[in-house]
């Protein structure tokens, strides 16, 4: 457990290998290969540090690699504090489980990634596997670090990446823009982060988990009043919104669809969505003591929920369809940690992992066949064409819908059973949403796999083509690709499909409910995470949840599968016995229609409000620069010139001609007096001679008359 700070470093070194050296000097094979390689290192690294946490007596482990910021002193609440980070990795039941989650999901659709960008020119692959590597690094030190600022580096360093990965095929204006909505929304949601942080260190003068909890632990419920705790954990909460694509900031996730199918199933399934997730259940003990604001993470994520799932109904691209079932998904996850149910949001946060990978993976490999055609309403049929792609999504799209026995059903139910406890209006909301994400998820199995082939022909019988292999395309005159027709997908495709169908199948046997005859494993293996060691041994009664008999239990478990059979059905009915039905529906109700397929107009009114006031906004401070503070640089610049245009008047005219003036009457004076010097002894004689009789008649003058 001392290596485990090389699980996120071996991605690390991957990336700046492909990046400072492969883009260079690389072939794509020695690129996959060192970009697969150090993340099948790290699930080797994670799988023996997971196996020595079972066996721990503590289970948690901390491992300072030293200290990352010295002692500052600093103003906290009960007076001048010391921050201070250590750069410092935690290995616990939590991070132990999504350690094995990112690494083992990131190994597989790496290896999956060599293939499907198997036609990107040499640098544009060895550049997406930087990215790739350079993700799973920041992902893997969010989820270990020990502290608030070592999370929030990998939490800036998977937005970073997701910045790059979204807009990879940058000369898409489509995707660049995609790229740039996903880091600007993110970075709304991470200012409110940021502020919680530094409000957390106000409060407790620490920044590491554990210390923050022991102390929260010992604080009052703020049951009656929203005071300090309920503040920090708002603001925790808005970063979460923005990572986790939630109301009002899920509108990037979709867009996101722009980026490579690889990049939608290891950013959007796996891992960086799930983030916020995360954040919060590592904070429970913290979010525990806010009752109002974890109220208000339940209805944000019910609603979340319910709202993507009614805008999946009618979307006809195939991975928007899956966007938006992300977006509700994890508004499941957090309306189970909105309701103190911390663990089975987990749960669902492993489950989810393994077939929204699988499903993600299956309709890139579904696009690849069809020639980078991503509507629905021109496939069909696929089946014949692609077995194993079928077969595994059909897994994956089994298991999300939450038919018993898959791994969704486990995780699903258990949210739902806790949330009835909770609140059966959520329940209510959670119950519907469960319905719509059978129909929706098997509308986009029914129309992709199922009735007539509806996709472009190719100039053969498709039959003859059916399996064909990705090595069989042809370069055309321009060497790009010509289509054979819909096809299997490689090995290096398919295998990683088969893989996760069987996760998806099997994972959720951890969490088997004790209604079932199970001890709910996955849940007494996280729940020291989620209490404070000075809570551990309180009463159980401080910390008892309410139950309801096993016979209740099933009842519910029963009628949430038959809701989601109900959607089976009615999607079956639709889109493979009546196809045309689902036409008329949508025309007869053309309005309803409309404002689904448009998404409720979010985004149109983001741009009638925050996009054109911002821009507004920005014209009007222009126009206040240009006009008041350009006008008042420019008025000073002209009263300057006046002013010197004045001065040098002045200068000229009065001052200059003063001078002027004074030296022309001492050279006009000069020359009258010059007259008078005229060097002869005998004048100058003459003139002192009238000089003394001039005076000594005045002397008469004066005294005679006195």
């Amino acid at each position: 457990m001392d290596l485990i700070w090389l699980i996120p470093v071996l991605p690390g070194i991957g990336a700046a290998l492909n990046g400072l050296l492969g883009i260079r000097y690389f072939s794509k094979p020695v690129a996959a290969a060192i970009a697969c390689a150090t993340m099948a290192a790290a699930l080797i690294l994670s799988i023996f540090a997971f196996a020595q946490l079972l066996g721990a007596e503590h289970r948690e482990h901390v491992v300072t690699l030293g200290h990352w910021i010295p002692p500052i002193p600093l103003q906290t609440v009960d007076g001048l504090g010391a921050f201070q980070a250590p750069w410092a990795f935690r290995l616990d039941p939590l991070s132990g489980m999504m350690i094995l989650i990112v690494t083992g999901i990131g190994f597989l659709i790496h290896l999956y990634s060599s293939s499907y960008m198997g036609h990107e020119p040499r640098g544009a692959y060895v550049r997406f596997f930087c990215y790739l590597n350079l993700f799973c690094c920041f992902m893997l030190t969010l989820v270990l670090g020990s502290t608030f600022l070592v999370m929030f580096v990998g939490w800036e360093g998977v937005g970073l990446c997701s910045y790059l990965l979204i807009g990879f095929w940058y000369h898409k204006k489509s995707a660049a823009d995609a790229g740039k909505k996903a880091f600007i929304v993110n970075r709304v949601g991470d200012f409110g982060f940021v502020l919680g942080v530094f409000l957390i260190f106000f409060t407790f003068g620490t920044i590491d988990f554990r210390e923050v909890a022991e102390a929260a632990s010992h604080m009052p419920v703020e049951g009656a009043a929203f005071g300090v705790l309920s503040t920090i954990c708002l603001l925790l909460f808005v970063g979460a919104v923005g990572k986790s694509a939630q109301i009002p900031l899920y509108i990037w996730l979709p867009d996101a669809m722009e980026g490579p199918t690889p990049v939608s199933a290891l950013i959007h399934a796996a891992t960086m969505v799930t983030a916020g997730v995360y954040m919060v259940g590592r904070n429970a003990v913290l979010f525990s003591h806010a009752p109002m604001v974890m109220t208000t993470i339940a209805v944000v994520g019910g609603v979340t929920a319910l709202m993507a799932a009614s805008i999946g109904l009618v979307q006809t691209d195939i991975k928007k369809v899956l966007a938006y079932s992300t977006v509700s998904q994890l508004g499941y996850m957090f309306l189970a940690t909105g309701v103190g149910a911390f663990a089975a949001g987990a749960f669902h946060l492993m489950t989810h992992a393994f077939f929204k990978a699988l499903l993600f993976l299956g309709s890139g490999s579904v696009i690849h066949a069809m020639n980078d055609e991503q509507d629905m309403r021109k496939m069909g049929n696929m089946k014949l064409y692609m077995p194993i792609t079928y077969v595994t999504m059909f897994v994956g799209a089994l298991a999300i819908a939450g038919v018993p026995g898959l791994s969704g059903f486990f995780s699903k139910d258990e949210i739902l059973y806790r949330t009835f406890l909770a609140s059966p209006l959520l329940w209510g909301l959670a119950v519907i949403t469960a319905g719509m994400t059978a129909f929706y998820m098997f509308r986009l199995i029914f129309m992709t796999f199922f009735g007539e082939y509806r996709g472009p022909s190719w100039g053969h019988d498709a039959e003859g083509h059916a399996d064909q292999k990705d090595g069989d395309h042809a370069a055309d005159d321009h060497g790009a690709h010509a289509w054979h027709g819909p096809h299997e997908s490689p090995t290096l495709m398919t295998a990683p499909l088969m893989v996760l169908a069987v996760g998806a199948a099997v994972a959720g046997y951890v969490g088997i409910p004790a209604a079932l005859g199970g001890s709910n494993a996955i849940e007494h293996f996280l729940e020291p995470v989620y209490v404070a060691e000075s809570a551990a041994h309180a009463e159980e009664g401080e910390h008892a949840v309410a139950h309801l008999s096993h016979a209740a239990e099933l009842g519910l478990m029963a009628f949430s599968v038959l809701i989601a059979g109900l959607g089976i059905a009615l999607a079956y009915h639709l889109y493979v016995r009546r196809p045309k039905r689902s036409e008329e529906l949508a025309a007869n109700w053309a309005g309803a229609h409309r404002v689904l397929t448009n998404k409720y107009y979010v985004d149109e009114a983001y741009n009638a409000t925050v996009i054109k006031g911002t821009m507004s906004g920005a014209r009007g401070l222009w126009a206040v620069d240009r006009n008041v503070v350009d006008g008042a640089v420019n008025g000073a610049g002209w009263l300057t010139r006046a002013l010197a245009w004045v001065s040098h008047v002045l200068d000229k005219y009065v001052v200059d001609g003063l001078i002027n003036l004074v030296a022309w009457i001492c050279a006009e004076g000069s020359y009258v007096f010059r007259r008078g010097q005229t060097g002869l002894i005998q004048n100058y004689a003459v003139a002192s001679l009238f000089g003394v009789f001039a005076c000594v008649t005045v002397y008469l003058v004066v005294r005679f008359m006195g």
